[in-house]
């Protein structure tokens, strides 16, 4: 996530410097980082403000889970945790998914395959 993406979050959460903060478990210090480029979003933060952005939204949309959108084979989703933990909506936020047949090893690729995704772009 770039400090620009972590800006338009912030303020579609309608957010603080100090109130987004305290919602991501950081310092003050730490966003004015981010947004400025100093500093690169951490891990942690970024689902979290991923996380806050989606289920902000969750009362204006219904949401299909990701096994449904994406025509798993019954055998790939079964073994996937997105399917046992029933939580198709938030497939992205789940690691160790296997979208596309894959399970990628790191946040960072995981996000990569994932912003190219239908059912990711629906829920941001």
């Amino acid at each position: 996530m770039d400090r620009e993406e972590f800006v338009y979050f912030r303020k579609r959460l309608n957010k603080t410097q100090k109130e987004i903060a305290q919602l991501l478990g950081t310092s003050v210090k730490a966003v004015h980082s981010y947004e400025q480029g100093w500093r690169s979003v951490q891990v942690h933060a970024e689902r979290q403000l991923l996380f806050l952005v989606t289920t902000s939204r969750w009362d204006k949309k219904s949401h299909k889970p990701c096994w449904t959108i994406k025509r798993c084979p019954p055998e790939r989703k079964k073994k996937c945790p997105a399917w046992e933990f029933q939580a198709g909506a938030l497939c992205w936020f789940v690691n160790g998914t296997i979208c596309e047949g894959v399970v990628n090893e790191n946040w960072k690729e995981k996000m990569k395959m994932c912003r190219s995704c239908n059912v990711f772009a629906s829920q941001i």
